[in-house]
């Protein structure tokens, strides 16, 4: 697009002031940007002090030349400057409008897909969807009064109302809340010439005694003026226009992790800002905690600073905003460079809170970060005067920070060298992939795509959780606060087993979806919406397997078996498809109890059969045998059973015997080993005693 100044009667309409009155302001106060941005106010074209693009190439904030310094003095000096500054813009500067996915419902001739810039302001529904019918008002189409009637276009339609209204005349976001106060839906703002989507943004502060732009809930979107044209064509025929607002993929959602990080600053007497940005990390601490430690985000805080021209590094606002000898300044705090605080204070401590993150991430305590800036903010603010070095150690202390390893961090910053966790900060600033550069304090970038929007706890939060894959969300994501349960109207369409309460519906998100679920180890396969069946061993454990099962007389029968994985199966003495089984009656199909003289009963899963006379009926065969020859078959097995019994107790009783003897034979042995003396005076006498015979012969 090309810039333009649109000038306006309309109250906090902005006009350049004249040239004699000359002031090169290139602190971070300078309203106007050299490059053009992305970003309208509708009425005024300049941004927000910290989201002036020009100066995150350059440091062409610090220098003020004051009134009794004469421009012709000045020009000749500085434009070469100037020049060079603006080539470097439009050379390497690359802003993302980030957008929604608009489709054209009815009528038919129109079905198309267009895109709206998504505005930075109000809340966006990220993750979700708006259907709605088109209205485009007879008078007022800027919507810069308040329209006529009680909510009138809340009772347009049955439908949810998305208004149409014109640029110009007034501000994007007071144009919008007109449109809600009276009853819309959504806003789309058609654009006045065909150019390029811009990003429509709010001004720095309402003029308005009620603070309207911080009331603002509904979404809204720039559209072309092509498209703008072809809706009001629509209906000035009187046809229905139905769109379709989508934002579910505004936000990519690749895994089960979100990457976020938010461009904020330390300084508290920035404005209507400062607040909100600090208000935001006060309020979404909570979440951001718990969704951090529980390893579903990874979140990086980032700090704007900017360079000082070497021309200029000895100047007294340079020194008093800069640190590292003109490497990293910020601007002066109240904009005096006579009183309060400096530049350089800001710096200071943005480096202290990046130290104090990556100290904290060190040792696993990222989440600390969120702590330490919200008590720095309520301990150690400039109104308070207690901005200060000492009470930012006083908060490290309570939150048990190492103070020694955030000092080793932060480096010197009174040395002439760089900086390197400024210098890194520095180059994240330029756009990469699909994020852009960062034009406007604060920023806050979920998945590489710039958050729009209004910066407040539940509209942040829903955007986070647009950004993980689905079925992968935290459970603070499918709260009744921030997102619909589908799955309690009719079941979101997806199969469901009354009987068990078991349902393939998943509440996610972005919607539902149907799945087969696990339940207790055991997983049902189907598509999900017309049938879910349970699969593996252990489904008969739960519902029966969604089999047929019934109980009479105290027996109870099923077509659910352990011994296969899946499927039904009634059992004997039924036929079915498992699902639902009925006696099979055998004695009228004939299919047993076929003997001649026999008698059938039908019973419920079997049957009965007598014989005739003294006869014993054998099922398996089918078959009437004679009773004598049951007793003669009793003898034989008792004499069977005799003769083992017999068997046994000879086996037993030889075994006592040989375990007998064999005892015997060890005792002997032991005590032959204990009289070695007896036996051998034994055998002497024996010897001697023939001598002595011999002897008295």
């Amino acid at each position: 697009m090309t810039m333009r100044q649109e000038h306006s009667s309309s109250p906090g309409s902005f006009s350049e002031p004249p040239l004699s009155s000359f002031h090169l302001s290139f602190t971070i106060s300078l309203r106007h940007t050299l490059y053009p941005s992305p970003f309208d106010y509708d009425t005024q074209t300049y941004l927000h002090p910290y989201s002036t693009t020009s100066l995150i190439y350059s440091s062409t904030l610090l220098f003020i030349i004051h009134n009794n310094t004469s421009s012709s003095m000045v020009l000749p000096h500085f434009l070469p400057f100037l020049l060079f500054f603006f080539l470097l813009l439009v050379a390497d500067g690359r802003f993302v409008v980030e957008k929604s996915s608009i489709t054209v419902l009815s009528p038919h001739t129109m079905k198309a897909k267009h895109d709206g810039a998504i505005g930075n302001f109000g809340v966006p529904n990220y993750g979700g969807f708006i259907v709605g019918s088109v209205h485009y008002p007879d008078k007022d189409s800027h919507g810069c009064k308040p329209f006529e009637g009680d909510k009138p276009f809340k009772i347009h339609s049955y439908r949810p109302t998305i208004l149409l209204l014109d640029r110009g005349e007034c501000y994007f976001a007071l144009k919008v809340w007109h449109a809600q106060i009276a009853g819309a839906a959504a806003v789309l703002v058609t654009d006045s010439i065909d150019e390029t989507l811009i990003t429509m943004d709010s001004p720095e502060e309402s003029n308005d005694a009620d603070g309207y732009i911080e009331k603002i809930q509904i979404p809204s979107a720039l559209i072309e003026k092509s498209f703008g044209d072809e809706l009001k064509q629509a209906l000035s025929k009187k046809d229905e226009v139905m769109l379709r607002i989508d934002w579910r993929e505004s936000v990519p959602h690749p895994d089960n992790r979100v990457e976020y990080e938010l461009w904020t600053n330390s300084n508290d007497e920035c404005g209507a800002r400062c607040e909100e940005q600090m208000n935001f990390v006060k309020n979404f601490k909570g979440h951001a905690q718990i969704l951090e430690r529980g390893g579903y985000t990874l979140f990086t805080p980032h700090y704007i600073t900017w360079f000082c021209p070497k021309p200029f590094v000895e100047s007294r606002q340079c020194k008093s905003q800069c640190i590292n000898h003109g490497r990293y300044c910020a601007p002066d705090p109240e904009k005096d460079f006579g009183e309060g605080y400096e530049g350089k204070d800001v710096v200071y401590e943005n480096l202290r809170q990046l130290c104090v993150h990556r100290v904290a991430n060190e040792s696993n305590r990222s989440w600390v970060w969120w702590d330490y800036v919200t008590d720095f903010h309520i301990r150690c603010s400039m109104k308070e005067k207690k901005y200060t070095k000492q009470c930012a150690e006083d908060v490290m202390k309570s939150l048990d920070l190492p103070i020694e390893k955030i000092k080793k961090c932060m480096g010197d910053p009174e040395a002439d060298v760089e900086n390197e966790v400024l210098k890194n900060e520095q180059l994240r600033q330029i756009g990469h992939g699909s994020r852009g550069d960062v034009t406007i304090l604060p920023t806050l970038v979920i998945n590489d795509v710039q958050y729009r929007g209004k910066l407040e706890r539940s509209a942040v939060l829903k955007a986070v959780c647009a950004g993980f894959e689905e079925t992968t969300e935290p459970p603070v994501c499918l709260s009744g606060d921030i997102e619909t349960n589908e799955c309690l109207e009719r079941n979101g369409g997806c199969w469901k087993d009354e009987r068990a309460n078991i349902s393939a519906c998943r509440d996610t998100f972005r919607g539902r979806v149907c799945e087969c679920p696990v339940v207790k180890g055991v997983q049902y396969k189907g598509d999900g919406y017309t049938s879910c069946e349970a699969f593996g061993p252990a489904r008969c454990s739960i519902n029966n397997g969604g089999c047929w099962s019934e109980t009479k007389n105290k027996l109870t029968f099923s077509a659910c078996s352990e011994f296969i994985v899946n499927g039904c199966r009634c059992p004997v003495g039924f036929h079915g498809d498992g699902y639902k089984c009925d006696d099979v009656d055998e004695c009228k199909d004939r299919s047993a109890c076929q003997c001649d003289g026999c008698t059938c009963k039908n019973t419920w899963g079997s049957y009965d059969c007598k014989c005739k006379g003294n006869l014993l009926y054998m099922r398996e065969q089918d078959v009437c045998i004679e009773r004598s020859g049951s007793r003669f078959g009793r003898f034989l097995a008792f004499l069977v059973i005799a003769v083992v019994a017999a068997a046994s107790l000879a086996g037993y009783v030889f075994y006592k015997y040989r375990l007998r003897a064999y005892m015997d034979s060890e005792i002997m042995a032991i005590m032959s080993q204990y009289m070695p003396l007896d036996q051998q005076n034994n055998v002497a006498h024996a010897e001697t005693e023939p001598l002595r015979s011999q002897g008295t012969v």
